[in-house]
């Protein structure tokens, strides 16, 4: 028989893992007191972003996020914007540690 040495493959049907990413973030400008961290938490949670907010004593608001490139990105570009009150004048991003985040937390901040 010809096929006789033919040997047989088992082709994996499983999907590719995403690449999981850190970013910190630091948004400038009238973003206290404006609903930003629960704007960032629901935006988060809908994006499928792991991490945290929360409130700087400068003013600022603070964000670590983790999640793949393209979810990243739109919550970067949501925070260019901030909810329908915020005035961001920047918004500062660098690549950081991953911390495998479970969930996307509002962190109280004792200002």
């Amino acid at each position: 028989m010809i096929w006789s040495n033919i040997k047989t493959f088992t082709i994996s049907k499983a999907l590719p893992t995403k690449m999981i990413k850190h970013i910190d973030i630091t948004v400038k400008g009238k973003v206290q007191g404006v609903f930003f961290r629960a704007s960032t938490k629901a935006v988060a949670d809908q994006l499928g972003v792991k991490g945290y907010v929360k409130n700087e004593s400068n003013g600022d608001v603070s964000i670590a996020a983790e999640g793949d490139k393209i979810s990243l990105e739109m919550f970067l570009e949501w925070c260019h914007e901030g909810p329908e009150h915020a005035i961001v004048n920047l918004v500062e991003s660098h690549e950081g540690e991953l911390k495998n985040y479970r969930n996307f937390e509002l962190v109280k901040s004792s200002l």
